[in-house]
């Protein structure tokens, strides 16, 4: 979101030093939750992760709390600051842009005027959660970066899912793009959002498979989340239980009371990105003083309101003002061309907590697509599976209930309000594959029309085109379909062979961007020869195993993000020339091994990571700003966890994480102490029973 917020800001930091004292004065305070005494205990295992025991479902949030900041207080406090619109504070510019979004999409207003339609029960574990943290902060005040920033209670847990949720289907490229005075979709992203760098790369790889389809006869569950290794989505591994029958494995977020994705003794689920068409624009018709808009034949007031952004500069911080506007559609934003109101799905709605809550509570499909109709998470597929053998697709998100006579793609008349919905289409409506015949459902962030092979999928006519439900492919889904396809009795070596298939299939997009490499005329270039031929002998893997998989990589991902877009593809030349003129300068040769340039880094762990840009084995996205040149992969695998159950009913997983449960302490032994199993695609045991973790017990205590 570039050039549009700081004209001023050079004028504004001026103000200097009198500024160092604004941002924590004209923070509001909160009230802390009711006060209450917690009773739950935590369980360390070998590799630090926190086994959570509480008498309530309230006692393990609040246990839950403690021990994530235990592990990263850095990255929640950053989180909390986003949810009262201070993270300028804390992350200057970049922090800034997001409390924009803020105060834009009116986060404050929405939990305070929704709070008290969430359940008691629900209301509960959310203060307990925010008492938890209050907890951490009150015995370390050492790590608290921004005073009159806690206490926090159970609207700021809320805020962090109103204010997030919408990001992770692409409402960042709608604002970004009107902000600028481009049309939306199709132009870059902001560079910071609620939900980090890159968020249009988030994506995953998801597989349930039925006992008819395993040589095992067990109900397998495959979550392979691709999100950033760090910050404030990548994922945080945990076990709850409490008394009220909260029994669930699997990974957060940082601001998370509960887990997100994994698995309970009946049933578990994962998720994948999707991309259906979410948000709608509208253009105004404003007066001359433009602060009135037409509105059905009426002239309706525009919305004013200034707010302030707290913007760190160096050692002081200062006020940047930002005017936001509001109409009855939603958010406004002006541009040269004029004023346009934006209107995405999980407006105005703060029901996620509760139907996240509810899915871990559940212990049968019949509870669990209950809660799934709760009408609170805005996106994401799920991956379902349970001790009965039942597997299910759901192609989940609040999809507008839109009216038939409009061009939904396009920019809407904003003077009526025939194009304007009103919530979205009920959990019966949403496309899913449930029980196939295959045997097996998958997705890595493909069209749902391909998601359980031949004689299973979803019939695109029997789908509304006011869903606007995507068609894109990914090499991921190809293969991941095309694998499971071909084998009508897996082991679970080749389950996990299948998540580790570093191949680009010749059917997919990376095919016609290749050929269109090859077909550049190198004019005598001798480098450019040498790169072509290198590329006519790649194997089409990323196992390290070839001399073209390094060269091959770096152009694949060149394309990647244009792919994943539906944008055209980069000039093949272009790339090709400043690919080769990188090689040369970064490693002296155009065949380094993949192995080599390609790695997994933290603290003084470096180690060799194979994979790819789209491949099943995901490398996303690398930080290329190395003292040697060398590229520090910082975005794909990320939490991986294996579930099954047996014939009985019983439920085993196992786990792996890129670096370790110690997220932000690089003084722990937990925090690098995973990286060599996950390099090697091996998995630690999950202790899923409290005896159990008890039993593996490194640390025990009270927080």
């Amino acid at each position: 979101m570039g050039k549009w917020l700081w004209g001023g800001a050079a004028v504004v930091a001026m103000i200097g030093g009198a500024s160092m004292f604004w941002e924590p004065l004209a923070a509001e305070s909160a009230p802390p939750p009711p006060s209450k005494s917690y009773d739950v205990e935590i369980v360390r295992d070998g590799f630090g992760v926190p086994h959570i025991n509480g008498k309530t479902d309230a006692d393990a949030a609040y246990g839950l709390a403690f021990a994530h900041s235990e592990d990263d207080f850095s990255t929640i406090e950053e989180v909390v600051s986003m949810t009262r619109g201070r993270y300028g504070a804390i992350a200057g510019q970049d922090g800034a842009k997001v409390d924009f979004v803020f105060h834009l999409l009116g986060v404050r207003d929405t939990v305070e005027r929704r709070y008290e339609e969430i359940p008691a029960d629900v209301r509960a574990v959310l203060d307990a959660y925010a008492a938890g943290l209050n907890h951490y902060a009150e015995k370390h005040p050492e790590e608290v970066r921004l005073s009159n920033l806690f206490p926090v209670n159970g609207k700021d847990i809320v805020a962090g899912f109103v204010l997030r949720a919408p990001f992770f289907y692409g409402l960042d490229n709608y604002i970004s793009t009107l902000v600028e005075g481009k049309p939306p979709p199709n132009e870059s992203a902001a560079a910071m959002t609620p939900i980090g760098r890159d968020p249009e790369m988030n994506g995953s790889n998801a597989w349930a498979v039925a006992p008819s389809r395993m040589a095992d006869g067990k109900t397998w569950l495959v979550s392979n989340s691709h999100q950033p290794l760090e910050g404030q989505v990548a994922w945080y591994e945990a076990v709850v239980h409490s008394g009220e029958g909260l029994d669930m494995a699997g990974a957060l977020f940082p601001g998370s009371p509960f887990v997100l994705l994994g698995h309970n003794r009946h049933l578990g689920w994962t998720n994948t990105v999707n991309r259906p068409d979410l948000v709608d624009i509208y253009k105004l018709v404003v007066n001359e003083a433009g602060d009135q808009y037409r509105y059905d034949g009426k002239w309706l007031p525009l919305q004013e309101e200034r707010v302030w952004l707290p913007v760190k500069f160096g050692w002081f911080t200062v006020p940047i003002p930002q005017t936001i506007y509001r109409s009855v559609h939603g958010p406004v934003i002006k541009n040269d061309q004029g004023a346009f109101a934006i209107r995405y799905a999980g407006i105005d709605n703060v029901k996620a907590v509760e139907q996240y809550y509810r899915n871990t509570k559940a212990t049968n499909w019949e509870e669990w697509t209950k809660s799934m109709s709760t009408g609170g998470i805005t996106g994401t597929n799920f991956i379902y599976a349970d001790k009965t053998g039942r597997i299910a697709y759901v192609y989940n998100a609040l999809f507008p209930d839109r009216k038939p006579g409009f061009d939904y793609t396009k920019i809407l008349p904003g003077d009526s309000s025939a194009p304007v919905w009103k919530g979205p289409v009920p959990f019966d409506r949403f496309p899913k594959v449930v029980s196939p015949v295959s045997g097996f459902v998958q997705n890595a962030n493909n069209t749902p029309y391909l998601a359980a092979g031949r004689g299973s999928e979803i019939d695109p006519k029997t789908q509304s085109p006011y869903l606007g439900i995507e068609l894109g492919m990914t090499n991921r889904g190809l293969m991941g379909t095309g694998l499971m396809m071909n084998d009508t009795s897996i082991t679970p070596e080749e389950l996990l062979a299948i998540k580790m298939d570093t191949r680009y299939a010749k059917s997919s997009w990376v095919k016609l961007w290749m050929d269109s490499l090859l077909a550049v005329d190198a004019k005598g270039d001798a480098k450019l020869v040498e790169a072509q031929k290198l590329l006519r002998e790649w194997d089409w893997s990323s196992d390290g195993k070839g001399r073209a998989d390094a060269i091959a990589e770096r152009l694949i991902r060149h394309a990647a993000r244009a792919n994943w877009r539906n944008d055209p593809l980069p000039n093949p030349r272009e790339t090709l020339q400043k690919t080769v003129e990188e090689f040369g300068e970064r490693f002296g040769r155009l065949d380094p091994a993949l192995g080599d340039i390609q790695r997994l880094r933290r603290g003084k762990v470096d180690l060799p990571m194979l994979g790819g840009t789209d491949t099943l084995r995901a490398t996303t996205m690398w930080d290329g700003e190395q003292a040697d040149g060398k590229m520090r992969v910082r975005h794909g695998d990320s939490f991986i966890m294996l579930v099954r159950w047996n014939k009985a009913g019983q439920v085993v997983s196992e786990s792996i994480q890129p670096y370790g449960a110690a997220t932000n302490r690089p003084d722990s032994p937990h925090y690098t102490d995973q990286m060599k199993l996950y390099v090697a695609g091996k998995f630690k045991p999950v202790h899923f029973d409290w005896a159990d973790a008890a039993k593996n017990a490194k640390r025990r205590y009270r927080p």
